[in-house]
């Protein structure tokens, strides 16, 4: 049964986040670690540093995992040795990275690079968390989405199609996993001050047109994730399956 005084509450979980370096996934782990999670982080380089000294400061606690989620075919090798150490509560499918080109110049090694990091690495992990979650009969699974989880988006073919995905196997996996105890849902951000929209914030004039959009007036901060994610994390919703959360100031509201 819930415990209702302490239903935010992570003590005793372990979460992983992908892409916990810089931007969304940093502030979800400082959530996460603040809530009382000890938090996996994992990059694909050992620049974590910033990380780990926010999670300091809220005293957290945390790891680190280099991996490099591009590389695919080597995701489920490395990925052992941290399910033979941890069991993971709550696994946050955080990275992401975005190629812009016009889609008929669209270079395919940046195609399948965007594809494998924001969809297929998502599904390899789930799945190896996942099954791992289906014998303990509980967990939860966020995967980020995107508001070009919704729209199409210009100059990002492949961005597009992948957070579409994203969207479609968080509930395709929450149809299966429901009833066996887990929670899967996605947090789609809307314009967030990240290094992924730095082109579109450093460009006035899209800059100025996206804000005019937004009626609460200014682009978001990876801090607005943190709550929704650590919603998302605990036992407040433990019926909460296969929603995409928007948290994006009102943009899909106009």
């Amino acid at each position: 049964m819930t415990n209702h005084q302490n239903i935010f509450s992570l003590t005793g979980k372990t979460a992983l986040v992908t892409g916990a370096r810089t931007g969304i996934g940093q502030g979800i782990s400082v959530g996460l670690a603040r809530a009382g999670a000890h938090v996996l982080l994992l990059g694909h380089q050992d620049n974590l540093s910033e990380t780990k000294a926010k999670i300091d400061e809220v005293g957290g606690t945390y790891e680190t995992i280099l991996m490099d989620l591009s590389k695919v075919e080597t995701i489920r090798e490395q990925l052992q040795p941290v399910l033979a150490d941890h069991h993971v509560d709550i696994l946050v499918n955080n990275a992401g990275v975005i190629y812009r080109e016009p889609a008929a110049e669209y270079d395919e090694q940046e195609w399948m690079r965007v594809m494998n990091v924001n969809i297929n690495s998502i599904f390899i992990l789930s799945q190896e968390i996942g099954r791992r979650m289906i014998e303990k009969g509980e967990g939860k699974i966020i995967n980020i989405a995107s508001l070009l989880s919704f729209q199409g988006g210009v100059n990002v073919p492949a961005y597009t199609a992948s957070k579409h995905a994203v969207a479609g196997l968080t509930k395709s996996l929450a149809n299966e996993w429901a009833s066996k105890g887990i929670q899967v849902n996605a947090i789609a951000p809307g314009y967030i001050e990240t290094n992924n929209t730095e082109a579109l914030r450093n460009d006035k004039e899209r800059s100025k047109s996206i804000l005019e959009r937004i009626p609460a007036g200014r682009w978001g901060a990876p801090e607005d994730i943190a709550g929704a994610a650590v919603f998302l994390s605990s036992s407040a919703s433990n019926y909460v399956n296969g929603h995409v959360l928007v948290v994006d100031g009102g943009w899909m509201g106009r």
